[in-house]
């Protein structure tokens, strides 16, 4: 994936930057790879910081409902300089950026899970003067043990809606049995299968991914933790099935 950026807060002649993103497909717990080019303007320019961030779409930062954003969360970011750019020159720089093993997802099972978004965002700063580009979009997919849990849950029935990410900094109640390291979470909405006799209800799902398991919980009850090392489609079928059922009978 390949952004160019165009400084425009830094006037006429300003420099623009190149955003490759080298890691494909991005995933949870690997680093985002980027090779930035900066070319030069119409003069030599002392860049004092350039800066990477990774940002999510959080709900409680746009409180008009929208799939729009204006307001991004920022999850990481990966800051470097100062350099000197020559007029008409170009300078590289090759930046990672961490992915967190709770990255909120875009993708699950090849398939765009309505309401995430997810971008990297370039910014510049020259002469105090700082530009952050545009939010270039990025695609985060699902690990295998991420999307086994997706193909459990329409196994069993259940239809995807929509993602939401939620921000909190205070800690779950004690019956979520709370793994969380960052500070916020991705929760999953599904319409209930017709023959749960749930109505219009939705499950609210969020899944606590790290290295060795992922917490699966349900509409705000403890999880059920499965081993990311075995992914057993009939073993984790039934184990989330009896999970979801013991609290929604």
């Amino acid at each position: 994936m390949a952004f160019r950026t165009f400084l425009r807060t830094l006037g006429a002649g300003a420099p623009s930057v190149d955003t490759v993103v080298t890691t494909d497909p991005i995933r949870p717990g690997t680093p985002l790879r980027c090779e930035v080019t900066v070319h030069g303007g119409g003069a030599d320019l002392d860049v004092e910081r350039l800066r990477l961030e990774l940002v999510v779409r959080a709900e409680d930062l746009e409180p008009d409902g929208s799939t729009g954003w204006t307001r991004p969360y920022v999850v990481s970011t990966a800051t470097g300089g100062p350099f000197r750019l020559p007029a008409g020159g170009t300078v590289v720089r090759h930046v990672a950026l961490d992915v967190p093993w709770e990255m909120p997802l875009t993708h699950a099972r090849g398939t765009r899970l309505a309401g995430s978004r997810v971008a990297v965002r370039t910014e510049l700063a020259v002469d105090s003067a700082v530009d952050q580009g545009d939010f270039d979009e990025v695609e985060v997919h699902a690990l295998p043990s991420q999307d086994l849990v997706f193909q459990v849950y329409e196994d069993l029935g259940f239809r995807f809606r929509e993602s939401e990410v939620k921000l909190g900094a205070q800690p779950w109640p004690d019956r979520m049995k709370d793994r969380r390291t960052a500070p916020f979470w991705q929760e999953l909405d599904f319409h209930f299968p017709a023959s749960w006799n749930r109505g219009a209800q939705e499950l609210e799902t969020v899944l606590i991914t790290r290295p060795d398991a992922i917490d699966v919980h349900p509409g705000g009850y403890p999880p059920v933790t499965l081993p990311a090392g075995e992914p057993d489609r009939a073993a984790w079928t039934r184990a989330i099935e009896e999970h979801i059922r013991s609290y929604w009978t």
